[in-house]
């Protein structure tokens, strides 16, 4: 019988990873109360595609475990490689950080009525 190693990899170990040159977490499931759909994702990705010509939206699920504790959040990431970040990344990840609140409170309101958060 041969090893695994001939199989598709389930588990994968990587040793280096591409830090992007920007990254902007959403805390989606804290104030919407639930997990964003993927229509809502391709609505972040309308709203963002005018201020950039490459990203990368991730919906995850985060677990942390440390001692007696243990979180859980929903969170929507953007990424932003570090070859689009430009010349000025802390003004555009201003900028992306604006887009995804409004994205975000527009997600929101749309299932929860016009309430204020």
């Amino acid at each position: 019988m041969s090893p695994l190693i001939d199989e598709p990899a389930i588990s994968l170990l990587v040793r280096k990873h591409d830090e992007p040159g920007i990254e902007i977490r959403v805390n989606f499931g804290v104030f919407a109360g639930r997990y964003v759909t993927p229509a809502e994702i391709d609505e972040l990705a309308v709203a963002l595609r005018d201020l950039l010509p490459s990203f990368a939206i991730l919906s995850e699920e985060r677990h942390e475990f440390g001692g007696a504790v243990e979180a859980s959040v929903h969170q929507v990431v953007v990424e932003v490689p570090q070859e689009n970040a430009g010349a000025a990344p802390e003004i555009l990840a201003e900028q992306i950080v604006l887009a995804a609140n409004g994205w975000a409170l527009e997600c929101i309101a749309s299932r929860h009525g016009a309430g204020d958060l």
